[in-house]
């Protein structure tokens, strides 16, 4: 069925859906599941310190011996700026006052501390199947001692440009992170917004520019999508929002409605969550400040203001603040699954759950000269854009 099975002969996996971490909505349970039954599940660390990894990696390893993915950031520590910080309090203390809270109260909110030594040395600990990483790789001697421990390195990249960076320093696979995508954008060369491109423009770019498989990412939450993603080159795809509507996900009932109700328009850039631009359902406070603030400190700072009125908001409040806590995830096509177990939405995602629909497009697409059947780099069409471009025109 699948035109490239590069991604599911390295990982040995039955299909190619690698479910998204998301630090703060899933913990083990989540990847457990999709990893027992077929997909590549993927634990969030950037939230966690070594001892909370290794009691997760255990549990997981107690459900499942399928391959997972242990996942880490690995952004530059933010320099202090206390006057920014306390100007960005400023602007949140109306919502403190509204919610019965001090504005000027001391937080303990979760840190998102990037990839370094210590989680290196529980990560060649735990040999895990995969190690990926967001916003780039590691320091490259860090890279040099993942890969020795016998893991393979994904990392996320919004550019062609990002993708060969990664390649060339010794990424297995790509993750191409679309526009659409939910959570953090993943871009580390560039911080131009306005020149991130959508899924599906970008993909084929990056399978033109790397060697190496790629994973689509973005918007992709049904067969058709990973159908679209295959046609374009893709190895596979990485999913997220999808797998919110989970019960082993840990988010909200109100979290959960409000995905479900979201509609094509629903969702915009912003970088008000944690100070760096997150995909997030439209809400009060970024209605109020506007999605993107030039006051919000750097990644992650911004987040220790917001987080005690996330917490406020997630019981009766939720309604009348709507969503002045959602956390910043949710592709732009949050609204089109339905609550179902982790393992059955994997199963709903592949093409083989469509298949008169899925299959006829795969089935066009190498007719066209897009595809070829087979496996492995040397297996994939070589044609030119030209003739692509033909083989779509009558």
């Amino acid at each position: 069925m699948w035109p490239d099975r590069r991604l599911l002969d390295l990982l040995q996996i039955e299909h190619p859906i690698v479910q998204a971490p998301m630090a703060g909505a899933m913990d083990w349970e989540l990847a457990a599941a999709v990893s027992q039954a077929g997909g590549l599940g993927s634990l969030p660390c950037a939230m966690l310190n070594p001892k909370q990894v290794l009691e997760q990696v255990e549990k997981i390893r107690g459900r499942t011996d399928k391959p997972i993915n242990i996942n880490f950031f690995c952004h530059q520590p933010p320099k202090a700026d206390n006057a920014r910080e306390a100007a960005w309090r400023d602007r949140l203390a109306s919502y403190y006052r509204e919610l019965g809270l001090d504005p000027h109260a001391a937080v303990n909110a979760p840190s998102r501390a990037p990839f370094n030594a210590e989680m290196c040395e529980i990560l060649v600990e735990l040999k895990p199947k995969v190690a990926s990483f967001h916003f780039g790789l590691p320091e490259t001697p860090l890279v040099a001692r993942v890969k020795a421990a016998g893991c393979l390195v994904f990392s996320s990249a919004t550019t062609a440009a990002e993708a060969r960076w990664l390649a060339e320093r010794g990424a297995d696979v790509i993750i191409a992170q679309g526009y659409e995508a939910g959570g953090h954008r993943g871009m580390f060369l560039t911080e131009d917004l306005a020149a991130q491109v959508g899924t599906f423009a970008l993909v084929p770019q990056v399978v033109d520019a790397v060697t190496v498989p790629v994973i689509a990412a973005g918007g992709i939450t049904d067969a058709r999508g990973i159908a679209a993603a295959f046609a374009l080159g893709a190895a596979g795809v990485q999913m997220g929002t999808a797998f919110l509507f989970c019960p082993e996900a840990k988010i909200s009932a109100p979290h959960r409605a409000a995905f479900k109700s979201a509609r094509d328009d629903a969702t915009a850039l912003t970088n008000l969550m944690t100070g760096r631009p997150a995909r997030g359902v439209y809400n009060r406070l970024m209605r109020d400040l506007g999605p993107i603030s030039d006051i919000a400190p750097q990644f992650p700072l911004a987040a220790a203001a917001v987080a005690p009125l996330r917490l406020q908001c997630r019981g009766a409040r939720f309604r009348r603040l709507f969503t002045l806590v959602v956390r910043a995830s949710g592709g732009a096509r949050s609204g089109n699954a339905g609550a179902r177990a982790a393992g059955k939405t994997l199963r709903r995602g592949t093409p083989a759950s469509q298949p008169a629909r899925c299959r006829r497009g795969l089935n066009r697409c190498r007719e066209s000269g897009f595809l070829v059947k087979g496996s492995g780099a040397s297996s994939r069409s070589r044609v030119s854009i030209a003739q692509r471009r033909n083989a779509m025109c009558p």
